[in-house]
């Protein structure tokens, strides 16, 4: 588990910016932050609230509710990897934070916390990492308080551009059969990441209890030059450990050989092309 541990904190803090150049990083930062603070806003944080941040990670929005309260009321960084909580509890007492705040090593679908316990319960990105979510937004609502709220962000993967709306079939080879296979990936019931849209999270929170959840739907463009090896790194990295990598989702239908084949059509087809792309995401705003 410790080594786990290490490999979702060193992913947080590495590979989730894997490929992209300075600027983008810059970019992606200024998107995370501006996220953080619709959430913020969303939560309505009073000073003395107890907050939970659920799936905390590297404690983005956590830090910032702990501002919001200046150290009055109760946050608890919560995760289910040691490795987060210990990186954000070493980030706290280097700033000379000793109060207002606990670490809470707890999975989303079995939080170690009584009934009717939270506020504000935040969360960023979390249920894409779950396959039955259910399970996790069904414990969320048993720790609120009565008129408590959930606010949260979650990226709509199965939204996403894909490979073959930005390839010209005449330059990649067994084009068709990529994208045939690349759709199928793409509406695996069975992956956390790609499971879920705006409507089955509406339906989600409305099983668990939640009266009238607001869930928002926000589509979100980029468009940069692709770069070398940026897209070696779009086929080998994992969206999140435990997770397969691209290239590995794919050699379930192909043979080495044909997807390395794939994989340098892309790359020599992209690379130093301007590309768009887009995707849609959800905040949640839900009340008990």
């Amino acid at each position: 588990m410790s080594e786990i541990c290490k490999n979702w904190t060193q992913w947080l803090k590495q590979n989730r910016f894997a490929g992209q150049t300075p600027e983008m990083i810059e970019q992606t930062t200024k998107w995370l932050e501006a996220v953080r603070d619709v959430i913020l806003v969303y939560a309505e944080i009073q000073p003395y609230d107890v907050v939970i941040d659920i799936g905390t990670g590297t404690g983005l929005l956590a830090f910032k509710a702990l501002e919001m309260q200046e150290c009055k009321g109760r946050v608890i960084f919560s995760d289910k990897f040691k490795d987060c909580l210990d990186d954000c509890k070493r980030i706290l007492d280097e700033s000379g934070v000793i109060s207002g705040y606990e670490m809470l090593l707890s999975p989303c679908e079995h939080i170690a916390l009584p009934e009717s316990t939270v506020h504000k319960a935040l969360m960023r990105s979390v249920l894409v990492h779950i396959v039955n979510k259910q399970p996790a937004i069904n414990e969320i609502y048993r720790i609120l308080k009565p008129s408590g709220k959930f606010c949260a962000f979650e990226p709509i993967i199965r939204s996403n551009t894909r490979y073959w709306q930005i390839l010209d079939p005449m330059h990649i080879d067994k084009y068709e059969d990529f994208k045939r296979v690349e759709n199928e990936i793409m509406d695996n019931p069975l992956d956390s990441l790609c499971n879920f849209d705006q409507d089955t999270l509406r339906t989600n929170l409305e099983i668990a209890g939640f009266s009238i959840p607001e869930v928002k739907v926000q589509e979100v463009k980029s468009n940069y030059i692709v770069q070398d090896g940026m897209v070696a790194q779009w086929f080998n990295n994992p969206p999140s450990p435990g997770q397969p990598t691209t290239k590995e989702r794919y050699l379930k239908y192909f043979d080495e050989a044909t997807v390395n084949k794939f994989i340098a059509d892309v790359q020599n087809y992209l690379t130093g092309r301007e590309i768009s792309l887009k995707t849609n995401a959800v905040f949640i705003n839900a009340t008990k």
